[in-house]
């Protein structure tokens, strides 16, 4: 009971985590505009022109325009890998399994749905209250914060479930592809699942806010941002909570049938199975894919709230929020092109080897990831704004986002000398669960902890602090509060690696629901199963060796969404910038 309530305590948590992002975009709004005599908030606030100023000799309405087409890649990116999991071959016996997981998630997903629209109804009253009665907002600008909103909850519900049928079809597909005995494809499918729920994720968010930017009057466009951000911090909130809290309950019910009748945890016997791969998907896949969409946009919608109340010359803040776009943009090309500079390294190097390190191609990728988006920071920056302030303005601007992005793969880092399965603390917590009981291996695990939030919060007042030191040299020219814009500048740097992230996050539900299809699919036990794979397949089945590939990427599966969290958490954690 009490680690229950730990666990309740602990998503109430995330919950004041998720939800504080919107509050401070509207507090600090509203304390901006009380210093400069207005009254309102952000849905007062009102765009410039961006074509006022010129990029390359376009104007900015014009290139962002262009970003549409790279969000319209970002969505064939996903859908591509999409159909291509979709026709991988597979036994029925694992498609039957994984299809009717699928199913125990469309259940959980459209109760939730339904769970949203009832919030959805209270926070509309509050709304109309808010806006329409204490502030006298005319009713097209409420009607437009409603509607907005509404387009928030979408957008997380739909990535999630998005997110839960890729990764249902990728569940089967490696747990098929690990009777081929050949470690790569193990790796692969997972990840590839894992980079079209991020592509898709990304370009959808981006997707909406160019359409807010280029396409809304800007009188109206800040009840649009402010609408859109309370529709996504609401909907990452009960997909976030209600999907942790999920996979807690169905992780702890199928152990109790496991411990109680003496079955292996992954027995077709244990209908508790079932739900828990569906808490795997609605935990660990659903919640991360809502509070990333959360966070990209609030994180957005915050700096373009701080720009339009920081900045008064407005030629200044149109190449600012110009900047901020196409650098969001440069995020989708940066982990794309890292994806495949990855693949191909990982395909010539482990492509027909036997044995291969499952984590040591996903911390490539984090690293490419990061090397690239960086440097794609300096290069778009002295392109997209040369002339900024005193033309020396970009390259400290570029180097503060930088810090986050190298943040993003620095933390993951850290993390893992806690989390690894060949981690020196993880080896230390199994000795002390063989030595000394549930008791001291629960001590080890707290102590191991604990150290490495030590490190995470160390390594991220050095990164602070460093992008506070470039924001003193010239940055208080362009604006006010300028040591707020670095720290959101910092946490938008997190997320410059987006995709990636979510990626490698989503990689673990779908190695851990791997097994579980394997073990309920009963392929050993089919008769003639070994001609019939040699037939259709052309396969050589190895069983004993398909579940050891299986475990042991499992143990990188867990390892790496242990990695991912730590950057959501510490993105979301913003200062006033959201």
């Amino acid at each position: 009971m009490r680690f229950w309530l730990a666990s309740v305590a602990s998503k109430a948590c995330r919950l004041t985590k998720i939800l504080m992002p919107a509050l401070a975009v509207m507090s600090l709004a509203s304390v901006a505009l009380a210093q400069a005599g207005e009254v309102g908030g952000e849905a007062n606030l009102k765009l410039p022109e961006l074509s006022q100023v010129t990029f390359l000799g376009v104007d900015g309405h014009r290139l962002l325009l262009i970003g549409i087409l790279f969000c319209l890649l970002g969505l064939g990116f996903g859908l591509t890998i999409y159909t291509r999991l979709k026709n991988l071959p597979v036994h029925r016996a694992m498609r039957e399994i994984s299809e009717l997981i699928y199913e125990t998630c469309k259940t959980y997903l459209i109760t939730q749905g339904k769970f949203l629209l009832i919030l959805e109804a209270f926070i509309a009253v509050i709304i109309v209250l808010y806006f329409g009665v204490l502030l006298k907002f005319e009713a097209v600008r409420v009607v437009i914060i409603l509607l907005f909103s509404l387009v928030g909850i979408a957008g997380s519900y739909g990535v999630a479930w998005f997110g839960i049928r890729v990764n249902t079809f990728a569940n089967s597909r490696t747990a098929f592809a690990s009777l081929r005995g050949k470690p790569y494809p193990i790796y692969q499918i997972p990840l590839e699942a894992g980079m079209s729920i991020g592509m898709m994720l990304i370009s959808v968010e981006l997707l909406i806010m160019l359409f807010i930017l280029l396409f809304i009057p800007g009188d109206y466009a800040g009840p649009c941002f402010i609408g859109f951000a309370i529709g996504e911090s609401l909907g990452a909130a009960a997909l976030r909570i209600a999907g942790g809290i999920f996979t807690k309950i169905a992780d702890i019910g199928s152990d109790l049938m496991k411990i109680v009748f003496k079955i292996k945890e992954d027995d077709a016997r244990n209908p508790g199975v079932i739900a828990d791969c569906t808490g795997d998907n609605a935990g660990d896949s659903v919640g991360p894919s809502a509070d990333g969409f959360e966070t990209y946009g609030v994180t957005g919608v915050a700096l373009i709230t701080f720009i339009l109340l920081a900045v008064h010359d407005p030629r200044v803040q149109v190449q600012l929020l110009v900047w901020i776009f196409v650098m969001r943009i440069m995020m989708l090309v940066a982990s794309a092109v890292a994806y495949f500079v990855n693949a191909a390294i990982a395909k010539a190097r482990y492509g027909n080897a036997n044995e291969m390190n499952f984590e040591a191609p996903l911390t490539s990728l984090v690293w490419i990831t990061s090397i690239v988006s960086i440097a794609m920071t300096y290069i778009i920056s002295s392109i997209i704004v040369p002339d900024l302030g005193d033309g020396t303005q970009w390259w400290k601007l570029a180097t503060i986002i930088s810090c986050g992005t190298l943040a993003g793969a620095l933390i993951p880092e850290l993390v893992k000398v806690f989390t690894s399965t060949e981690s020196r603390h993880v080896k230390e917590v199994v000795i002390s669960a063989q030595e000394g009981g549930a008791s001291l291996d629960i001590l080890s695990g707290f102590v191991a902890g604990n150290f490495s939030a030590y490190y995470l919060g160390l390594a991220m007042v050095v990164l602070m602090s460093i992008g506070y030191y470039f924001s003193t040299m010239g940055l208080e020219t362009l604006m006010v509060g300028y040591p707020v814009f670095a720290f959101g500048l910092v946490a938008f740097g997190f997320l410059g690696m987006g995709p990636v992230t979510i990626a490698v996050d989503s990689y673990g539900p779908v190695t851990d629901n791997a097994q579980s299809v394997y073990e309920l699919s009963l392929i050993e036990q089919v008769p003639g199963i070994q001609s019939e794979l040699k037939g259709s397949y052309n396969m050589n089945v190895d069983f004993e060796r398909a579940k050891y590939l299986l475990e042991a990427n499992d143990g990188a599966g867990n390892t790496f969404k242990a990695t991912a969290k730590p950057v959501f958490f510490l993105s979301s954690w913003r200062l006033p910038t959201g």
